[in-house]
């Protein structure tokens, strides 16, 4: 092999993207090492890293080409040695030329100086900042400033960061295309207004906060006299919309966005305290590229003084209507209790003509206690439905699995906490021969046994979820935050 010519490896080595096979590769020989280092562009790295100066440096100087860079210290402890501080960015900086995308996770030595040698990396054009306590409005201003075909931020869990300066900057003279933020305390909905002329490029937004967030909001600012930001923002570029733990009510906030959107192609509206029915049917009456949407409500007080969910089958009617490219459809509903099935502010029939109506091939459905076996029958004539998940779905009996098995093209099955299903409804899955899939999680009904040959992929799991994992609510925030840094 060492007597092919160059290009020749170079164009193998390229076509090779397993890292645990190009890592074989290079102790094939020296002259497959050198080609293989010379053409990678992407590594990831963790606690074995040895973060000292020569370490780092004869590291990146094996890799001259990287482009992508993931530092990830997930699950790291003080006997696992230092972690890369502001000294490594600086040698990271400097011997990156071509960096462009950079991920740092539960970083812990990393700050301002750190993110202002990345200043200098005029390449950049992704940050993704996971558990950075001590980087602040300082540090990302300096990149802000410093990297100016930067696209993609991502802010997650860093607590020190404000809305200071570089919000404001980025949104007049930046480029983002992609804003996540996650868990940052010192950056509220109403800051987010300081990004004005930014919203009209921005194509993906994420902003969410966990913890018990629906027991203070702050207040809306915007409404005081001389508030410079104002809700006349244009944000006609954004295909992928997610908001998750948010208080909207009486203020304003992030729902002006619903008021705005045209081009959405994804949607996510997790627990949004303050949505109005009127206004999201309006939303979906406009946003006729919408490809998926995820829901997920608790009953609260609404207009009409009823106790359920916002919005009803006249939402998913409006929904069928304008949307004729739905694919992905995610219904979550908690705290509602199956005794009072009005709780649900959907029905049974609105879902399942929600999914007749449109081209819907993933189907997911968690505490749907108005979904009974009836509704799987009629789900089972759905032309496109190739995967289902339910979750928490008390209703569901084994007749169910026998029904929703018909349908032309489903292919892929999960079930999670499902009471009342058991090895019978597996054993109606094996007899058809036809999922490719299964997946069983917390269904006390159904044994290991049960689920053997029900599908070519069976995964199997006795475990009972907590009620946060099932439904997406990740209420111990503050728990889970000194337990990942104070090992």
């Amino acid at each position: 092999m060492e007597d092919l010519p160059e290009p020749l490896l170079a164009e193998i080595v390229k076509r090779i993207t397993k890292t645990s096979d190009l890592n074989s590769l290079s102790l094939v020989s020296k002259q497959l090492c050198t080609v293989e280092a010379e053409h990678r562009d992407a590594i990831r790295v963790g606690c074995g890293l040895n973060p000292s100066t020569e370490a780092l440096v004869s590291l990146f100087s094996r890799f001259p080409n990287l482009a992508k860079v993931e530092i990830n210290y997930s699950g790291w402890w003080p006997s696992n040695g230092n972690q890369l501080n502001n000294q490594g960015l600086c040698v990271l900086s400097s011997h990156c030329p071509s960096l462009s995308d950079l991920s740092l996770s539960f970083c812990s030595y990393i700050g301002d100086s750190g993110l202002g040698y990345l200043a200098d990396c005029k390449k950049l054009r992704s940050l993704r900042l996971n558990c950075a306590p001590a980087v602040t409005s300082t540090g990302i201003f300096r990149v802000a400033v410093g990297c100016r075909h930067l696209s993609v931020l991502h802010l997650v869990d860093c607590m020190a960061v404000d809305s200071r300066e570089w919000l404001e900057y980025l949104g007049r003279y930046g480029s983002l295309v992609e804003l996540v933020v996650k868990d940052c305390d010192g950056i509220s909905q109403y800051d987010l207004l300081k990004f004005g002329p930014g919203w009209e490029n921005l194509q993906k937004f994420v902003f969410e906060i966990n913890g018990n967030y629906w027991m203070s909001g702050a207040s809306d600012p915007s409404y005081v006299s001389g508030y410079p930001y104002r809700y006349d923002i244009c944000c006609d570029s954004l295909k992928d919309l997610r908001l998750a733990h948010i208080i909207t009510e009486p203020e304003t906030g992030l729902r002006f966005l619903l008021g705005k959107c045209k081009a959405l192609e994804t949607l996510y509206l997790e627990y949004v305290i303050g949505l109005k029915e009127n206004e999201t049917i309006a939303l979906f009456q406009r946003c006729s590229n919408l490809k998926t949407i995820s829901l997920r409500f608790m009953p609260l007080r609404c207009e009409d003084y009823e106790f359920r969910t916002p919005l009803t089958d006249v939402s998913l009617k409006a929904l069928a209507l304008s949307c004729p490219m739905l694919q992905v459809v995610e219904l979550t509903f908690t705290f509602c209790e199956p005794m009072y099935p009005t709780e649900i502010g959907f029905t049974q029939e609105g879902i399942v003509s929600l999914v007749q109506s449109c081209p819907v091939r993933t189907l997911l459905l968690n505490g749907a206690s108005i979904l009974y076996d009836e509704g799987l029958k009629c789900l089972s004539s759905s032309q496109f439905l190739e995967k289902l998940e339910l979750v928490d779905c008390r209703s569901i009996t084994d007749a169910g699995m026998s029904f929703i098995i018909l349908a032309p093209c489903f292919s892929n099955l999960t079930l999670r906490k499902c009471k009342k299903v058991t090895d019978n409804g597996m054993a109606e899955l094996a007899r058809s021969q036809k999922l490719e899939s299964l997946t069983v999680i917390g269904c006390c009904q159904i044994s290991q046994e049960g689920v053997q040959g029900a599908a070519k992929s069976v995964h199997y799991s006795a475990e009972t979820e907590s009620h946060g994992s099932l439904k997406g609510m990740n209420t111990d925030r503050d728990m889970n935050r000194k337990r990942r840094r104070s090992p």
